[in-house]
């Protein structure tokens, strides 16, 4: 007893999914480093008195401003 999908149901599921995949483009371009890295960063930024950490973020939110 299989049930075989018509062609608008896969049409309307594969509209459906190309919608939550083109919604989630803005996150996927947002390439943090690692938690892992990050958190080197600001344990050797306390150290240093350095801004790596805050610097790397701020270098991903300006290469991908958030859409309007």
């Amino acid at each position: 007893n299989k049930i075989v999908p018509t062609k608008s149901e896969i049409d309307a599921e594969v509209t459906k999914l190309q919608a939550e995949y083109d919604a989630n483009q803005y996150q996927r371009d947002r390439q943090y480093p690692s938690i892992g890295d990050q958190l080197d960063m600001q344990y050797h930024d306390e150290l240093n008195g350095t801004t790596t950490w805050k610097d790397a973020v701020a270098k991903v939110k300006a290469d991908n401003p958030k859409p309007e």
